[in-house]
């Protein structure tokens, strides 16, 4: 088990989160401070930090269901959907199951001002299993970055640039939790759907952080001048840390919206071509990032958590 980032406090369920949908599909552990969330026939389930956030460092230590989990999807991400329906801004860590004898794959995302037609998703492997043992999963969010880490390992990082305007998150948003069935889209474009014998899916959640500038969820003013500092949360990616994040995406990564030639007859402004990342990626799926014609486009998705969009490759 992969401890939580040194020094910041881990603060009980109940101080900062509260159920979201699911009803007796989520329960809380261990003095409080472990909840598992739970996917059924009857219904998934999920929960939502108390408080709205205006950038911050987010992490949650979480242990995957385990064996055939093909449709499901476990997510964790902000987002202020409920409050901006039409310009809603989104980061998400997303999980998805797979079929017996195939790893879960995880998939990053970032879009503002309801972007979801364009679509900045990224997609890796893991160099462990999810389902063995809880790993941490952290969010860095300031006014001019996004970083991704797991067990505290960058793996992407995306920089606010000029010409990404309001597509760079920069409303408030709360913090969410879900699991949820996903069959249409998932696995393989939706050819391997959840199968209930293997139900419940319980995902576990431990080691809560929210290190974030608290807004006022009427008057949207953040009071960050009383928010707690603490030289436990990342200012950015160190060299160390970048090498460690080359390596990663280099061995681990399987789609890229940026070389997707399906999608997008010329990257998005805010992309930066690497040579070596292209031919990789060309080499892996010559369809998408290489001159392939098959089509791909935008999955709307009926799951039965709050997340509405995704997209399959």
């Amino acid at each position: 088990m992969v401890s939580s980032r040194n020094f910041l406090p881990i603060i009980p369920f109940d101080e900062g989160y509260t159920p979201l949908f699911g009803d007796n599909n989520l329960a809380i552990h261990r003095d409080g401070k472990t909840v598992h969330i739970s996917l059924d026939e009857r219904t998934g389930s999920g929960f939502v930090s108390h408080d709205l956030y205006l950038h911050g460092y987010f992490s949650a230590s979480i242990k995957l269901p385990a064996d055939y989990t093909a449709g499901v999807v476990v997510a964790f991400y902000m987002s202020n959907g409920d409050m901006f329906q039409k310009n809603h801004d989104e980061i998400d860590f997303e999980f998805l199951g797979n079929i017996r004898g195939k790893d879960w794959r995880i998939q990053t995302n970032v879009y503002g001002n309801g972007s979801t037609n364009i679509g900045r998703e990224e997609r890796y492997g893991l160099w462990f299993d999810p389902a063995e043992d809880f790993h941490q999963y952290s969010i860095l969010w300031t006014d001019s970055k996004i970083i991704f880490y797991v067990d505290n390992v960058p793996i992407r990082e995306v920089k606010r640039t000029e010409s990404m305007g309001g597509d760079f998150p920069s409303k408030p948003m709360t913090l969410y939790a879900t699991i949820w069935d996903a069959s249409d889209w998932a696995t393989n474009g939706g050819k391997y759907r959840v199968n209930y014998k293997y139900a419940p899916y319980v995902a576990e959640f431990s080691d809560l952080v929210l290190h974030g500038c608290a807004v006022d969820p009427i008057e949207h003013v953040a009071n960050c001048d009383n928010a707690p500092s603490s030289k436990a949360v990342p200012s950015g990616v160190t060299p160390v840390q970048r090498i460690k994040m080359d390596n990663f995406r280099k061995k681990h990564m399987t789609y890229s919206y940026c070389y997707d030639k399906i999608r997008y007859k010329s990257p998005p402004s805010e992309c930066v071509i690497n040579p070596k990342e292209a031919e990789r990626l060309r080499r892996y799926d010559p369809v998408t990032f290489g001159n392939g014609r098959r089509h791909h486009g935008k999955h709307n998705n009926h799951g039965r958590g709050p997340k509405t969009e995704a997209v399959s490759f």
